[in-house]
C-alpha cells in the first residue's frame, strides 16, 4: 500500500473551510485513494498549537482531526521521543539559512528514515530540502 507523509499545513487546510487551500486539500485527499498516512506527534502538536488562538470552533475541529487520526487504522503516528527531538535539533542547527521549524526538521528526518518520498503539504520547505 502506498505510504504518504501528512504534514501540518495539509491538516490546517483541511480543518479551516476559509483557508485558500481547503478545497484543494479535499480534492487531493479524495484523489489519492487508499493509502497509509504517516505523521508524527510533533505534527499533531503543531496543528493543535496553530488553532489554539483561532476560536472555539477551530480548536474543536483540530481536536476532532487529531482524534480521528489516532483512531484510523490507516494512519501511523510516529511518537515524539527524546532521540527524535535531538536529531531534529541538530538538523535545525545545520540549516540556519532556512526557515524550517523544528517540526519540519523532525518530519524531514522521519521521512528519510521511513523512506517516504510522497507528502501532503503546502509547505515549500520540503521542496527546498528535496
Amino acid at each position: 500500500m502506498k505510504r504518504i507523509f501528512l504534514d501540518t499545513s495539509y491538516f490546517q487546510a483541511l480543518a479551516d473551510e476559509r483557508d485558500d487551500l481547503h478545497d484543494k486539500a479535499l480534492a487531493v485527499s479524495e484523489s489519492n485513494g487508499v493509502y497509509l498516512g504517516v505523521t508524527t506527534e510533533m505534527v499533531l502538536t503543531e496543528l493543535l498549537n496553530a488553532f489554539s488562538n483561532r476560536g472555539e470552533y477551530l480548536r474543536q475541529v483540530a481536536i476532532d482531526i487529531v482524534e480521528a487520526l489516532r483512531a484510523d487504522p490507516n494512519i501511523e503516528i510516529i511518537p515524539q521521543t527524546a532521540e527524535q527531538f535531538e536529531k531534529a535539533m541538530k538538523f535545525y542547527q545545520q540549516r540556519l539559512d532556512k526557515g524550517y521549524s523544528l517540526t519540519d526538521c523532525a518530519s524531514m528526518i522521519v521521512m528519510k528514515e521511513q523512506n517516504l518520498w510522497e507528502i501532503m503539504t503546502y509547505d515549500r520547505h520540503f521542496t527546498q530540502e528535496g
